[in-house]
This record gives C-alpha cells, sequence and structure tokens, in this order.
C-alpha cells in the first residue's frame, strides 16, 4: 500500500491510497467465501456454486464492491497513521480504480485539525460573582427538604393553592364532548398551571363532593387545531383533596434527613454544601466567559466536515442518552415534529464552540508546554477508581495505552483552564456603563 497526501483548501486534505492488485484479488477471494452461502446457481446446491460460475451467472464484478468494502476497511486505518495528518473528521471515501488484476486505488477526503492563531490569554478580564450564601438561602433549601419529606394528608376544609385535588372531569365543546377531555382519578396539583386557562383557580375554595362547572378557553396556539380558540365546558367531580403536611423544624427531623444530631448542625452543613456549589458554579461561569474571550480573539479557520463530525458526535450523545430511557430517535423526530437536518442545525452553534473551546484550549496547553507524567495519570485512575468503587489495581489493568493518552490531553486542557483563570483578573459589573446608561436614559425623558 502507498499514500499520497494533497493538502486542500480550508484545513482539508485528500489522500490517495494505493493497494497492489494482489490484494484486491485476494479480497475478491474473501468477498466470495463470506457471500457464497446466500446464493443459489442452477446445478448446484445452496452455497456450493465454484466462484467462477458464480462470476459468469451474475458477472465479474459480483463481488467487487464487498472487496473493496473489505479493503477499505483494512488499509484506511493504515493510511491515516502514514498520513501523519491530525485526522478530525470521518473520512469521505471515493473509488478510483476498481478491476481485477489492478491495482486497487481510492481517495479519502478528510479534515485536519486547524492551525489557532491564539489572541490575548493571559491577564483576561472576567465578571467577579457573588457567592455569599444568605440565611434565606439556607432556609430555602431547608423548606425544600421539608416538602421532599411531607406527609400527604385528606383534610375536610375547602381547597387552596397547592392542594391536590383529585378529580373525574370531562370537557365539552359547543356541547359536544372532545376526544382526549376526559380522566377520572385525576391528581391535579393547584397552581401548578398544567391545566388550561383558569381551570385550576376555579376548584379553589371547592370541597370533596363537590360537582364544578368549570368554563375556560383553549389557546389560540393549543397543539389540537380543532380546539385551538375554542371556549369549553368542563363537567368536574372532586372525589378528595389532600394537602402535605410538613416535618416540624427541629433536632428530630435533622437527624431524619442527615448525619447530624441537631438543627444547628445541619443547618451549618447545608450553608456549607451551597457555599460549594455557589463557588463550583461561579467558577464554571467565569471559565466560559474567559475562554469565550480567548476564541474572540483568537483566529482558526474550521472545515465543515470536521464541525459535521461534532454534530454527529452530540446526536449519537443524545442518542444514547434517550435510548436509557427507552426512547428510540425515530420516536424524538416524530413527538417533536423535527427531522435530522433540523436537529442539526440546533446543535451546530454548541458544536462550533465547543470546536474552538477544545482548540484554543489545546493551543494553549502547547505554547505553555504542560508536561503529565504519568503519576499524574495514575492519580487521575485513582479517583476514577475512587468514583466507580473500585480497586486502584482493578481498574488500572483494564486501561488500554490509548486511553492513558486520552487521560493525559484532558489534563492538558484542564491545566490550560487553570493557567488562564490563575492569571484572570476580576472585576464587579461594569457599574460606570449603567450609570452611563441611565443617564442617556434621563436625557430622552
Amino acid at each position: 500500500m502507498s499514500v499520497q497526501v494533497e493538502k486542500l483548501e480550508h484545513n482539508m486534505a485528500k489522500l490517495t491510497v494505493t493497494v497492489e492488485a494482489c490484494a484486491f484479488d485476494k479480497a475478491i477471494d474473501q468477498a466470495y467465501n463470506r457471500e457464497k452461502k446466500n446464493i443459489q446457481i442452477p446445478g448446484f446446491r445452496k452455497g456450493k456454486a465454484p466462484r467462477k460460475m458464480i462470476e459468469v451467472h451474475y458477472g465479474k464484478e459480483v463481488f467487487y464492491e464487498s472487496a473493496a468494502n473489505i479493503l477499505i476497511q483494512e488499509e484506511y486505518p493504515k493510511a491515516y497513521d502514514e498520513s501523519g495528518l491530525d485526522i478530525v473528521s470521518q473520512p469521505e471515501i471515493k473509488i478510483v480504480t476498481l478491476e481485477a488484476g489492478k491495482d486497487f486505488v481510492f481517495t479519502a477526503e478528510v479534515a485536519v485539525k486547524p492551525e489557532v492563531k491564539l489572541g490575548k490569554y493571559e491577564g483576561i478580564t472576567v465578571t467577579k460573582i457573588d457567592t455569599t450564601v444568605s440565611d434565606e438561602d439556607v432556609d430555602k433549601e431547608i423548606e425544600a427538604e421539608r416538602n421532599r419529606n411531607a406527609r400527604t394528608v385528606k383534610v375536610d376544609r375547602a381547597a387552596e393553592l397547592k392542594d391536590t385535588a383529585n378529580i373525574n372531569f370531562e370537557g365539552f365543546v359547543d356541547d359536544k364532548a372532545f376526544e382526549g377531555g376526559k380522566g377520572e382519578n385525576y391528581d391535579l396539583v393547584l397552581g401548578s398551571h398544567s391545566f388550561i386557562d383558569t381551570f385550576e383557580d376555579q376548584l379553589v375554595g371547592k370541597s370533596a363532593g363537590d360537582d364544578v362547572e368549570v368554563n375556560v378557553t383553549f389557546p389560540e396556539d393549543y397543539q389540537a387545531k380543532e380546539l385551538a380558540g375554542k371556549k369549553a365546558l368542563f363537567k368536574v367531580h372532586l372525589n378528595s383533596v389532600t394537602a402535605k403536611e410538613l416535618p416540624e423544624l427541629n433536632d428530630d427531623f435533622a437527624q431524619d434527613v442527615s448525619e447530624f444530631e441537631t438543627l444547628d448542625e445541619y443547618k451549618a452543613d447545608v450553608k456549607a454544601k451551597l457555599e460549594k456549589t455557589k463557588e463550583e458554579t461561579a467558577r464554571r461561569t467565569k471559565e466560559e466567559e474567559a475562554i469565550a474571550k480567548i476564541v474572540e480573539k483568537s483566529a482558526m479557520d474550521i472545515p465543515e466536515a470536521m464541525l459535521r463530525t461534532q454534530e454527529d458526535n452530540m446526536i449519537n450523545e443524545m442518542a444514547q442518552n434517550m435510548a436509557r430511557q427507552g426512547l428510540s430517535m425515530d420516536q424524538y423526530f416524530k413527538f417533536t415534529g423535527t427531522t435530522l437536518e433540523q436537529l442539526r442545525e440546533q446543535v451546530r452553534p454548541d458544536a462550533e464552540n465547543r470546536i474552538k473551546n477544545s482548540l484554543v484550549l489545546e493551543a494553549i496547553a502547547k505554547e505553555q508546554n504542560f508536561e503529565i507524567t504519568d503519576a499524574d495519570i495514575d492519580e487521575e485512575i485513582k479517583k476514577m477508581a475512587e468514583q466507580y468503587k473500585m480497586k486502584f489495581e482493578d481498574l488500572n489493568k483494564n486501561v488500554r495505552d490509548s486511553d492513558r493518552e486520552s487521560i493525559r490531553e484532558d489534563l492538558k486542557i484542564q491545566k490550560a483552564v487553570d493557567f488562564v483563570m490563575d492569571n484572570a483578573k476580576e472585576r464587579a459589573k461594569a457599574k460606570k456603563k449603567a450609570a452611563a446608561d441611565k443617564e442617556e436614559s434621563d436625557k430622552e425623558d
């Protein structure tokens, strides 16, 4: 096999791969042995016809396509390595010569990782973010925990907002029941706005056993076009009304929901966790701001094929996440009324941002010549082992050389992020600009 590399515009390249004729003839034999079991020729038992007889019957090119696929799968990875290029897309394959007795020739057009002309990345100014945790923040978190541990009890009083009304209902438009407008034993949280218009408001003040006529109007943009903008009457029967009974806020509550003995200890822990969360969120926000500013001042020519590959990766991630929830991409497209190309358009801005951010951080890591030792990689694998509750030795023996290199590159990227942030400058929100805007507004008035 031989490879010729031709550099194209916009960080694209074309590999011309030539494979010896004898290798193509061998691939035809492989294709014949794979496919003969499915071929029936008169005078022979299925799967027993000689290659020559099959070629006479179907034409000498009958196995060419399969043989080409065999060779492309075998030879492209070798050509990839031999090219010395940093390829960042799937190849676009075209067959040039396909004939028994001749060299097999194909081309692979690929995207090459763009060079980055870095803008300023030291001393980047980022917005200062207040990470103070107030007593109100702590109270709000504890109140949420109380709600998660609340009991649901039936009440004899009239329904109030936040109560749950268990109802039977049937909807009518122009005195006719409509499809999908009927339900029984439905739990409706009053004030949740899960039903249209003022439906829930009209149940407030009603009690279990009451029959209520609820009058509403469907929105103009309602998904069921035949109901859009129509007035409707719902006949509703309240089966029961239930309310949340919150646990009392005391030491017993703290012991039930945490490892602490007293409410004060629990509150202190809640505050510490909120502070940590706020600090982590603030750092991520500042990192995003800093990297966005560096990207804006940097220059790179991203090839379309690289962008398409990133879109594919993101869509595949999305498909895997949905599959874990029992939903296929076909179902997703049906439910959302979108197409694959529309989904591509939706993810493209994020795909482009991911590529630019990654390229910029890689360029910083290269310019700063960050070194990652084998000990650094082992330390990262130890963290992964702790996360998965495994022994380091058990996990490490399954980590391939390629996995270690991937970890090495990830750690370089993290070092680049840390370098940018360690050298960043914080500033409060632009008060001067806000004051100038107010002054301009006052003039207009």
